[in-house]
Parts: C-alpha cells; sequence; structure tokens
C-alpha cells in the first residue's frame, strides 16, 4: 500500500507509474486519497482540541468543588458535556473518513521502478538473458502429460475421483522426482544462506491484507468459509507474515527465509490447451525465498536471488530466459518483477516458472513492519520474494526436454536425490 505521504509529495511520479500499468482512473483516485486525506488530518486536529478543552475543564472542575464553587464547577460540567458529544461525532467522523481512505488506498498498486517500461501485457515483456541449448527432440516427441501416462508418473484422472481436475496424483518415480526438487531446492537455498521455515498452509485475513493477496486476488483463493482462513496462493504469504507488525532492530536486517509449500489457487477462468497436464493446477508446491532488506540494499538483493535462480537452473541444464515485466503485466504489489520462463521442447513454447519481486515498502507499509535505524526513528522495510522453485513446470521440463529412447533421464545433479538415473 502506498504510504498518503509519498502520493501528496511525488503526485505526478505516481501518476506516470500508474500510467505504465495503464491504471484507470489513476488520477481521480489520487485527488480523492488527498482531498480524504486533508478531511481525516481535520478532524483530527478538531477532535484533539475537543479533547483538550475538555480535559483542561475537567481539571478545573475539580478545583472549583474542593474551593466551594459549585455553581461554577455546574456550569462548567454542562460545558463538558456538550463537548462530550462533539468528540464523539469527531470520533465516528474520522474513523469513517479514514475507513475510506483505506479503501481508496487499497485499490492503488505499486508504483513500477524507473526500469519498467509501459506495456498492457506479456507480449510487451522485455527478454534480458537467455541460457541453454533447446535440444532436438525429433518429432517423436511427447508432451509431459503423455510422458506421464506412459511411465505411471503422474495420474490426472485418479486426482479428479478424489478432488477435481487439476489435483494431480503423483505416484512411483513422479512422486519420488517431485520429493528429490523439492529437497534439492531446499539444500541450495540453505547453503545460500536463507533458513528454512515450516509454516501454516492456510493464512487469517489479516495475513492476506498485509501481502496484498486481498482484496485484490480474493476470487483467486479458496476461502475456508467456517473458520474465515484462506488456503495460501504460495509461501510468500505466511513466511512474510511472520513479521507482520514488527519492529525490528536494523542489526538485524537482512532477514532471509525459505520454505516449502503446498500452494493454492483457483484459477478461475483457465481453460484450454494451454493448461494441460502440469501447465496450470490447483495445487501445486512450490519452494519460495523471501526476503526482509533495508531499503538501500533492496535492488542489489535482487539481483542476488535472480543470480540464485540461474545458478539453480544452470545446474539443472534445463533451457530459460529471464524476462523482466512491464508495466502492465507486473503484479499488482510490485515495484520491479524477473520472470524466468522455462523452454517446453514438446510444447514448443515458454512456460513460467519463477518470479523475483521487489515490493519495496508496499508489503511493509500493509504490515506494519518496520525497523529502527541509527537514530532511533522506525522506517519501513523493503520485502522481497521469489520461487525458487515452483514445483510442476519445472518438473514438465525435466520430463520432456530429457526424454530418450530409453527413458527419461535424471538431471546429474538429482540423482543423489532420486536414488535413480532414468526413467524407464
Amino acid at each position: 500500500m502506498l504510504q498518503v505521504q509519498f502520493i501528496r509529495e511525488n503526485k505526478e511520479v505516481v501518476l506516470e507509474g500508474l500510467a505504465k500499468r495503464n491504471f484507470a482512473n489513476a488520477k481521480e483516485i489520487l485527488e480523492e486519497v488527498l482531498t480524504s486525506d486533508e478531511t481525516r488530518r481535520a478532524t483530527q486536529v478538531s477532535l484533539d482540541n475537543v479533547l483538550a478543552e475538555s480535559n483542561k475543564l475537567s481539571k478545573e472542575i475539580g478545583g472549583l468543588f474542593k474551593s466551594g464553587e459549585v455553581q461554577k464547577a455546574n456550569l462548567l460540567k454542562e460545558k463538558t458535556s456538550q463537548l462530550k458529544e462533539q468528540s464523539k461525532q469527531l470520533t465516528e467522523d474520522l474513523n469513517t473518513t479514514s475507513n475510506k481512505l483505506q479503501e481508496l488506498l487499497y485499490q492503488i498498486p505499486n508504483v513500477p521502478h524507473a526500469s519498467v517500461v509501459a506495456g498492457k501485457s506479456e507480449e510487451d515483456n522485455v527478454e534480458i538473458f537467455k541460457e541453454g541449448v533447446i535440444p532436438d527432440l525429433g518429432e517423436h516427441a511427447l508432451p509431459h502429460w503423455e510422458l506421464a501416462k506412459k511411465y505411471n508418473l503422474i495420474d490426472f484422472d485418479l486426482g479428479v475421483k478424489v478432488a477435481g481436475a487439476g489435483f494431480p496424483v503423483y505416484k512411483g518415480k513422479g512422486a519420488r522426482l517431485q520429493r528429490a526438487l523439492i529437497n534439492y531446492f531446499l539444500d541450495k537455498n540453505i547453503a545460500a544462506g536463507y533458513n528454512e521455515v515450516q509454516v501454516p498452509h492456510v493464512a487469517n485475513e489479516a495475513s492476506g491484507f498485509g501481502t496484498g493477496q486481498l482484496p485484490d486476488k480474493e476470487g483467486q483463493m479458496y476461502h475456508v468459509t467456517g473458520d474465515s482462513l484462506y488456503l495460501i496462493p504460495t509461501g510468500e504469504v505466511p513466511i512474510t507474515n511472520l513479521f507482520r507488525g514488527d519492529l525490528l532492530q536494523e542489526k538485524e536486517l537482512p532477514i532471509t527465509l525459505t520454505g516449502h509449500t503446498p500452494c493454492f489457487r483457483r484459477e478461475a477462468g483457465s481453460y484450454g490447451a494451454h493448461v494441460r497436464g502440469l501447465n496450470r493446477l490447483h495445487q501445486f508446491d512450490k519452494v519460495e525465498i523471501v526476503r526482509i532488506e533495508h531499503p538501500d540494499n533492496s535492488y542489489q538483493a535482487l539481483d542476488g536471488m535472480v543470480a540464485h535462480i540461474k545458478e539453480i537452473l544452470n545446474e539443472l541444464k534445463l533451457p530459460y530466459r529471464i524476462l523482466r515485466l512491464c508495466g502492465g503485466d507486473t503484479g499488482f504489489t510490485a515495484a520491479l518483477t524477473f520472470d524466468f520462463e522455462l523452454y517446453s521442447t514438446a510444447q514448443e513454447r515458454w512456460l513460467e516458472i519463477s518470479s523475483a519481486s521487489n515490493f519495496e515498502t508496499f508489503q511493509a507499509n500493509r504490515l506494519k513492519l518496520r525497523y529502527k535505524n541509527s537514530d532511533g526513528k522506525s522506517q519501513l522495510v523493503h520485502t522481497l520474494n521469489g520461487s525458487s522453485l515452483a514445483l510442476p513446470r519445472v518438473l514438465a521440463g525435466i520430463l520432456e526436454n530429457y526424454q530418450t529412447e530409453e527413458g527419461i533421464k535424471i538431471p546429474e545433479v538429482l540423482i543423489p536425490y532420486c536414488g535413480f538415473d532414468i526413467i524407464n
């Protein structure tokens, strides 16, 4: 969530940034924010003055009663009653205005970083890096869903029986390969300095608002209505919310965490051949990395996250590219996002497998997550997160890109984790 003071002092910068996102009615909403904030501040001043006067009169009344000036004391009591009514009304007005301001701020996405180009969709994203050789598999190459069936690795129909479409069942070597990837990703992250945590797979409403999934993506999350909890759409939600409302010491930064969780997404409205097999699921596993950083260091940290994910993909020897997302494709809460895409040789298209984002203070403002600097003042931290990595499309890429006439070879780095070197 943007800070009102930032909007007030940088209105044109905010408008330019929101224009990159094609954010409708930006000027009108910002004007309404500033007007509501002026009203809120004026109401707060009036309330403070009324309360101060009321406190002053209360002290005078006590003195008058002690000195026997009952009549004067009773007159002042009548005035304090009037002031009490005024303060009650002003408090109601203040709450109404504050709530309105909060709702307006929830509608405004983050301001993109200066390097983000304007654009409407993924077609306008900028490719900044490409690595790996796309293998020539010949005309008989199979997509991963056919390979999964051929080698009895994943049963999509059995998942439908238990839960519905989009909930696959991994079997035999398919399950072992999935577990191997999880352990490999966690080990890589831990070796890079991330501390592992195991977190709840459900989150309350405050957590959803804290990281920005609510109210923006409410329709895409599974809601446990009886307990007003949400199945997490990503490990980012519970991991980042571990620090909601905290005041950290500067020496505690950076905080670097990693965790494996299942992720649940309704993916409402997703149909067609592009979502076949593992391409898009309602439940999938992901290993996440989260950083809480000093504002001066956050973009250096983002570069480090990108380099770390590159190292993992290089070890897996999978062809991939990195995109800097344009304004229209950047997520609501992010200031800058780099997407990693893996090439699916059998499908002949790029598949997103990871995002690394810097949210600057946007999430921290919602989370009320601050640190105390060397001057003793509290300031908002910067939050970052990345997928390291999402399992389904990485698994799909391995099945497709490593297929041979003899079977599916296992990337060398995963063999110690799997206990086998080929699926046949």
